[in-house]
């Protein structure tokens, strides 16, 4: 361009990247004496008027760059602030004369005030409000949802009594960072037993809540009943009964725990200690129908608990399916009856069949041939070892030197052979006072494997075993139990099946870090039957030979991965500069750490 031509754009924008530029490139233009003129903006620099409205905004645009200079270096001097304060504590420190035992008479440039464990409450913590359980549990705000809610995690991390619990979550005798984390303050024990009456007053309405997230019309439902020891004898549950803890004069409670298919917890129930597995079904039964409302249930129990009776009397009235077992003679009976013959498994494993002795049901027989070879083996083994045995007594018998003698003495020694190993019905011994007499035993021909019956089609179900295990022995403790009041006792109860809801899903998400089997589609594809043994995946097998996740992380079990996380600490800080101002840091996480958060969700806070 020559000297007075007009450069004409469409807009300014065209013409600069920014404001700044735009202004340096109309001050080049100017100075060669080239006008400028905008189409859009209406500004013509080769007129007074416009020249005046472009250098106005030239001038905003500097007060803006020397104002984010401003602010830049402002927030730099703030970040730096610390630091320097740090520093400078640090050098009086290495500056300050020595005592007379050679240590500084200066107090630390920076000093830890207090360390509480925290990991482990925020992957707990987190994850119970990822679910929603503290909603679940009452309305935000309440202090004994909150009481509640840090009972619920403490059975998770660190099972202990409540006088434990109340000095773990006070402020002065705190051992993790929970209470300060819900905010409790001061807490003590009275306040905890208020809030398990409290939550006693809720089962009914968290037990409904809990049935219409996880159960649907049409689902099955597990059910099992077990037993717990009780400390003392003043509780008014407390009775004899089938003692399953091998507590000998021990007084104990029984409760039944109904679970979802995938083996989630839902409801528990309390009763007296001496009540029978099935006396605790029709409570069930009228707790599906009526609180969670369900139109169509499975019903899957043990044929200790599904008895004749309970399906005439409860289950059958109440429009349930059941899928339960038939006891030993049910079984001989249908074998004696023809109602199949074992040539049926020769080319199959399960087949589904029906009686006159069981009418509207199907019964589905299984035979397990892996299962009958190993039990043929050991019998074999067995039988073998007791006429080893047998043997060694016909020798005695006619050794010369003190011969065993006499028809009682004989066979006292015959009955402690047999009774050693359990073979008394494979032998058909005579004794005399000479020597017992053992006919040649005829070979051995197998055992037979059969049972489920149900009425509704066969269903794969999950053990329920490890739900109860876990709350009774392995994470949460429901035992020993100190309570008195009934209600206490549901209440506490309740708390500890609260507490395994939480593990549970606890559990699901954590599976890539734990000895937990997370593939168990892989799993049940590499099985060869469906009554064969269930298998691992390749993915669980090589986390428990290597003791190594896929991303090269240590494997935890559920316990060590607690204890892990609980070394990620929130420490309370001061510095020699600024004495009591402490402020909060929490430690930088592990990669084992890091991961278990963000499996779980849970922000570090």
């Amino acid at each position: 361009m020559r000297d007075g031509d007009v450069l004409v754009v469409w807009k300014f924008d065209r013409l600069g990247r920014s404001l700044p530029h735009l202004i340096e490139t109309v001050t080049d233009l100017n100075a060669c004496r080239i006008g400028l003129r905008s189409l859009t903006e209406n500004i013509d620099t080769t007129t007074p008027g416009g020249r005046l409205i472009f250098h106005v905004f030239g001038a905003l645009a500097a007060f803006e760059r020397d104002l984010v200079k401003e602010r830049t270096m402002a927030g730099l001097a703030a970040a730096a602030a610390p630091f320097r304060l740090a520093a400078r504590a640090h050098r009086r420190l290495q500056n300050a004369p020595e005592g007379r035992h050679g240590h500084s008479e200066r107090p630390e440039a920076i000093s830890i005030v207090r360390s509480l464990p925290h990991g482990h409450v925020a992957a707990a913590l987190g994850a119970a409000r990822k679910i929603g359980l503290d909603r679940l549990i009452g309305p935000a705000g309440n202090r004994c949802r909150d009481l509640v809610l840090a009972l619920i995690v403490s059975r998770v991390l660190d099972p202990s009594s409540k006088l434990a619990t109340e000095r773990a979550l006070s402020p002065d005798t705190a051992a993790s960072s929970l209470g300060a984390e819900l905010g409790l303050g001061p807490v003590d024990e009275e306040e905890l037993y208020r809030a398990l009456d409290w939550l006693a007053v809720r089962q009914p309405a968290i037990e409904t809540a809990l049935g219409r997230r996880h159960l649907a019309g049409g689902t099955l439902v597990l059910y099992d009943v077990t037993s717990s020891y009780m400390e003392g004898r003043c509780c008014p549950l407390a009775q004899f009964g089938y003692n399953r803890d091998g507590k000998k004069g021990k007084l104990q409670i029984v409760y039944g725990l109904l679970c979802a298919p995938d083996g989630c917890p839902i409801a528990v129930e309390v009763f007296e200690g001496a009540t029978g597995d099935p006396a605790t079904l029709a409570s069930q039964v009228a707790k599906l129908k009526q609180r969670f409302g369900l139109d169509h249930v499975v019903l899957v129990g043990d044929r200790g608990m599904i008895t004749e009776a309970r399906i005439a009397e409860d289950i059958k009235p109440a429009g349930l399916d059941w899928i339960t077992a038939l006891r030993a003679p049910a079984i001989r009976g249908l074998i004696e009856g023809g109602a199949f013959q074992m040539s049926l498994f020769d080319d199959r494993d399960m087949a589904a069949i029906t009686s006159p002795d069981f009418p509207g049901e199907r019964l589905i027989l299984c035979r397990n041939h892996a299962l009958a070879a190993e039990r043929s083996r050991k019998r074999e083994d067995l039988l073998r070892a007791t006429e080893r045995d047998l043997a060694a007594i016909s020798a005695a018998v006619r050794r010369k030197r003190a011969p065993l003698r006499g028809k009682a003495e004989i066979g006292l020694a015959v009955g402690a052979v047999i009774d050693r190993r359990k073979m008394a019905k494979h032998f058909a011994l005579t004794i005399t006072d000479t020597a017992p007499r053992l006919p040649p035993r005829p070979p051995s021909t197998g055992s037979t494997s059969c049972a489920p019956t149900c009425p509704p089609p066969r269903s794969t179900t999950p053990p329920r075993s490890g739900a109860i295990r876990s709350i009774k022995t392995v994470d949460v403790h429901v035992r020993p139990v100190y309570h008195w009041l009934p209600e206490r006792v549901r209440a506490h109860v309740f708390l500890c099946m609260l507490g395994y809801y939480l593990e549970w899903h606890m559990r699901q998400r954590l599976a890539p870090m734990l000895y937990d089997d997370d593939d168990k589609e892989t799993a049940e594809a590499l099985r060869s039957s469906v009554v064969a043994k269930a298998q691992r995946s390749p993915a669980a097998v090589t986390k428990q030979t290597t003791g190594r996740t896929p991303d090269g992380l240590p494997v935890h079990s559920f316990q060590t991965l607690i204890a892990d996380l609980a070394t990620l600490t929130k420490n309370t800080v001061e510095i020699a500069t600024a004495p009591g101002i402490p402020f909060t840091i929490t430690a930088r996480p592990t990669p084992i750490q890091k991961k278990a958060l963000d499996l779980l969700d849970s922000a570090r806070t």
